[in-house]
């Protein structure tokens, strides 16, 4: 009897323990960068937001900020929620949750104004502290996503709202909270992963007369990455042999931190130096690392050289034609992509002294100068700040069509979308959401420049992010922005100055571990086959014939679009 009650007892523990699971949710990609005329059905089914579409008026929604709110309705029926006579950033339409301890929250809701456009924000208050878990701009006539999230740092009720220092109505519609525990996140990008980065591949064993060779023994190493990760690489490196192994055994990709932006290359007006980016390519491709052009111009007027501030109008026109005809045609063809005009959505030196088109006109210069290179746009905060309207999602693929959509781009322009990713304390949720706006644009995207606030939790918060955006499908390489430097790098070091790993280092090469297929041997099936599982990349595969004394010895490369089915002829 003890034993039966026992019994039952661990198969009722185990049934408790795998509950979770059976009701785990996948995660929605799904975004919109347009505005539609009606907005999409809420994700999630609105999770734990009651009445996410208004279809029952206001039930489960409040006024907050002792602002007026009430219920309308499109010509079409589609119902929704109005923030009225707002004459405070905080008077909205809010709903209170119950937030569960330690639990990613993803974010939806589809926002409209009453008049013109407004930038909106959405924010939940929760034990004092006021989150914001995302924000957009909203505009008149038609309906806006804003996509976000938030981990919630404790349980307990919360109440979430929207906010825009302009007075106009908003518009709310079809909302959704839904919150996924930490394990579901993992399971998330785990199957990311697996379609992403991963490719099921078969190998055939074949003999004389093209017959297969059933029992051959199979044998297959990873040679190197398909998915390009890489640092910011500093002129140190060219005189230090310990920092050359250090990084030339680590890492694919490169930037160089400063040594090819124009204040290093050009000092003086008219003294072009170029043997310090010059000795670094070279070092580079010699060990088989790419390179990213970093940055043609940068728009921030602190970073402009006193002769070039003091230039007129017609002069720098000038010698901004010279600096890019000089650094992109001594470069083409030997870098993958350039940032072209360096975050210039929080910036505008050129925009100030051109014109709002600057950006585009300098886009369409490069790419007709290297066609082959993707044409970057690079930017903070995007991903690091929820709150930073110049960057949100929504206003970078904003300027980012402005520049495809200026004459002599358009489809041709080799586009691509740069992230910096300057961290102190990561919103991880957002960060997913961010990215899944971004791919909307249908353009690679790149971290380029991931660091971490120094603090107890840096290595943590850096392994969070680098698992976030590895596992996004559409994130198409990442470089951190941890060039050395003896007296200490620019936020966020991998090594000490023996080049001896500290914890961030440590979290990097564990990764790097993590995401390649380990080598294994294995025997072919009956019909000569031998199906593996592997990370995009480069292979040496070796088989060998268990009856002629025959070995051969193949590569292979393995990546989104490369086949599924290869013979190897023994």
């Amino acid at each position: 009897m003890e034993r039966a009650s026992l019994f039952f007892l661990v198969a009722w523990v185990a049934l408790l323990s795998a509950a979770p699971m059976a009701r785990s949710l996948p995660y929605d990609y799904s975004s919109s960068s347009e505005c539609l005329p009606e907005p999409m059905e809420p994700h999630y089914g609105g999770g734990i937001i009651r009445n996410a579409d208004f279809s029952a008026g206001l039930e489960g929604w409040t006024t907050f900020g002792y602002g007026s709110v009430a219920a309308g309705a499109s010509e079409a029926g589609n119902r929704y929620g109005v923030a009225l006579n707002r004459t405070r950033p905080y008077q909205s339409v809010s709903q209170k949750v119950q937030l569960q301890n330690d639990t990613h929250y993803t974010l939806s809701a589809w926002l409209q104004v009453s008049d013109g456009s407004a930038d909106v924000r959405a924010v939940v208050k929760t034990n004092g502290n006021f989150i914001h878990a995302g924000g957009v701009e909203a505009v008149s006539g038609c309906w806006s996503i804003l996509k976000g999230g938030l981990t919630a740092a404790a349980a307990g009720q919360a109440e979430l709202y929207f906010e825009s220092n302009a007075t106009v109505d908003i518009w709310l519609d079809n909302v959704s909270l839904q919150p996924f525990s930490r394990e579901e996140w993992a399971a998330h990008h785990e199957a990311s992963i697996k379609k992403a980065r991963k490719k099921t591949v078969r190998l055939r064993a074949r003999g004389a007369g093209g017959k297969p060779v059933p029992g051959a023994q199979v044998r297959i190493e990873h040679v190197r990455s398909g998915f390009p990760l890489g640092s910011a690489m500093s002129a140190e490196i060219l005189s230090n042999p310990a920092y050359q192994r250090w990084f030339t055994s680590r890492f694919t990709v490169t930037t160089f931190e400063n040594e090819m932006k124009w204040y290093s290359t050009e000092r003086v007006q008219g003294r072009e130096d170029y043997s310090v980016p010059d000795a670094m390519l070279r070092f580079a491709k010699s060990h088989g690392i790419k390179v990213r052009g970093h940055n043609i111009f940068w728009d921030d007027p602190s970073t402009q050289m006193s002769w070039v501030k003091a230039l007129s109008g017609d002069q720098l026109q000038r010698a901004t034609a010279r600096r890019m005809k000089s650094v992109m045609s001594r470069y083409a063809g030997q870098v993958i992509a350039w940032d072209v005009v360096n975050e210039n959505l929080h910036f505008n030196f050129f925009e100030g002294k051109f014109g709002s088109e600057a950006s585009a006109a300098f886009y369409r210069r490069a790419h007709q100068t290297d066609g082959d290179a993707l044409m970057s746009m690079n930017e903070f905060n995007t991903l690091e700040q929820p709150g930073d309207f110049k960057a949100v999602p929504g206003k970078y693929l904003g300027k980012l069509w402005q520049i495809k959509d200026f004459p002599g781009n358009g489809n041709a322009a080799r586009m691509a979308i740069g992230l910096e990713g300057h961290f102190s304390v990561p919103n991880i949720p957002y960060i997913r959401a961010a990215l899944d706006t971004m791919s909307k644009a249908g353009v690679p995207i790149w971290l380029t420049e991931i660091d971490v606030a120094a603090g107890p939790n840096q290595a943590r918060h850096l392994e969070e992010i680098l698992r976030e955006v590895y596992s996004h499908p559409a994130v198409h390489g990442i470089i951190l922005w941890t060039a050395w430097h003896p007296q200490g790098c620019y936020v966020m070091c991998l090594t000490d100055n023996g080049f001896r790993n500290l914890p961030t280092g440590d979290v990097v090469d564990k990764l790097i571990g993590e995401w390649r297929t380990r080598s294994h041997a294995g025997v072919a099936d009956d019909e000569g086959y031998y199906e593996a599982e592997l990370f995009h990349g480069d292979y040496k595969v070796t088989v060998s014939h268990p009856a002629a004394n025959a070995t051969v010895v193949q590569s292979l490369s393995v990546d989104r679009e490369s086949d599924t089915e290869y013979t190897i002829h023994v």
